[in-house]
């Protein structure tokens, strides 16, 4: 621990600089040696750090977004280069590489944050030994020596021995009640952080072995805070329990404001915007108005959640637009049905009845049933000189020529034109 201690001594000074002022304050309230006044200044430490991170942690969920996209491909590359480790490390690169996505952004938080709990760690270890440490003087000390959580001071651990606890005023059993309390919940915080984020907030269309990864560490992460906070005194439990319910709070305002596509999440959210929008029948804000632009983006490609809110908004009188604002009327564009292709809004192309091959040979017939009109010539039956008139049979063969004004009728089921005459028959 010395070792850990000189290598994040640099930071020691300014933790012990927070924690004191901090004390200042709440000792003016609770009284300089209370519990309540030391552990108030560790846990508002925790919450400026938290703020101070949150930056970082908004780029771990665009890194962990990132990379639960990119996991059908890396599979696709593991399988395609399994017998070749370094193309597969090249491939995989080459793909971070192409999407701007960072593995090890995920875990930056988490690696921010270790220096000011060594730090912490080294401090409270200071105090529990008797040695003053950074801006911690001698009355500081015998100060934080003084001060107890719930009966348990800050500088004891579960592990320590009875002479060590009746050093610093305080008894072994209610040592450890406090502490194994203190590090139930922790854990317990760490499972139910880890646990909402794989049910709510996880596309549970894509099977990827990220998806197993995180299953993994949602049981690994508790056993680890159990196995190693029995070592950690009463001041770091608290500063880790801080931390985790703030984690639990802030990733549980992401989920509800910011859910990942295809989760459960984003049903819950789309439901609600939907209740928003048809009742205001505008969005109303910045981000919602961010949802919608990215749904009406996607196009296609919109999961089933994106296409019932796009569906909804239709029926009930309302367009979402490229811009993310909405309008009165159906955008038909926009409206699907719920397996993805056009809705009755979109216009579809009218295509020419098809006609029977006796209308084809007979020439068509109107949509009504009856013939077409015979057109009129100049010279009708009545208006005729009467020495013009063809006697006996010269009528019928004048009528039946093509020039004579009169207009024959093909049988059914007999050609126009010539006839082939027929072969005689064969004895």
């Amino acid at each position: 621990m010395d070792t850990i201690a000189s290598i994040f001594s640099f930071i020691t000074t300014p933790v012990s600089w927070v924690i004191v002022q901090f004390h200042s304050v709440y000792g003016a309230i609770f009284g300089d040696d209370t519990g309540w006044a030391w552990g108030l200044s560790i846990v508002s430490l925790v919450i400026l750090i938290r703020i101070c991170l949150i930056p970082l942690f908004v780029k771990q969920i665009k890194a962990t977004r990132a990379m639960q996209t990119l996991q059908p491909e890396m599979k696709k590359i593991q399988e395609r280069y399994k017998n070749d480790k370094q193309r597969q490390s090249e491939e995989m690169m080459k793909l971070y590489k192409e999407t701007g996505t960072n593995p090890l952004s995920s875990c930056l938080p988490i690696l921010a944050q270790s220096p000011f709990f060594f730090a912490l760690y080294h401090v409270l270890n200071s105090i529990a030994n008797n040695d003053t440490i950074g801006v911690i003087n001698k009355g500081l000390l015998e100060s934080a020596q003084k001060a107890h959580v719930f009966g348990a001071p800050l500088a004891a651990k579960f592990t320590d021995s009875s002479a060590d606890v009746t050093a610093l005023d305080a008894t072994l059993t209610n040592v450890r009640i406090v502490t194994a309390i203190m590090i139930v919940l922790m854990s317990a915080s760490q499972f139910y952080t880890q646990r909402q984020l794989m049910t709510k907030n996880v596309d549970t269309t894509v099977k990827t072995p990220f998806m197993q990864q995180q299953k993994m560490l949602m049981y690994v992460f508790p056993i680890m805070f159990a196995v190693f906070g029995i070592n950690f005194p009463v001041g770091v439990l608290v500063y880790w329990l801080t931390t985790n319910v703030w984690t639990m709070g802030q990733q549980m305002y992401v989920i509800r404001n910011n859910p990942t596509p295809g989760s459960t999440a984003q049903a819950a959210y789309l439901e609600r915007l939907h209740k928003h929008v048809t009742h205001h029948g505008k969005t109303r804000s910045r981000g919602e108005r961010a949802i919608v632009k990215a749904i009406v983006a996607k196009g296609r490609d919109r999961n089933e959640f994106e296409r019932k809110f796009i569906n909804g908004l239709n029926k009930a009188g309302l367009a979402a637009q490229p811009d993310g604002t909405v309008t009165k009327g159906v955008n038909p564009e926009v409206a699907e049905t719920e397996d993805g292709t056009p809705g009755t809004g979109a216009a579809k192309r009218q295509q020419p009845k098809r006609q029977s091959k006796s209308q084809r040979q007979g020439g068509a017939k109107p949509a009504g049933g009856s013939e077409p009109e015979t057109p009129t010539t100049s010279l009708t039956k009545s208006d005729e000189p009467e020495d013009a008139k063809p006697a006996g049979g010269a009528a019928k063969q004048a009528a039946s020529k093509p020039g004579s004004g009169a207009r024959s009728k093909a049988q059914s089921g007999q050609r126009k034109g010539p006839q082939r005459p027929k072969s005689p028959s064969k004895k």
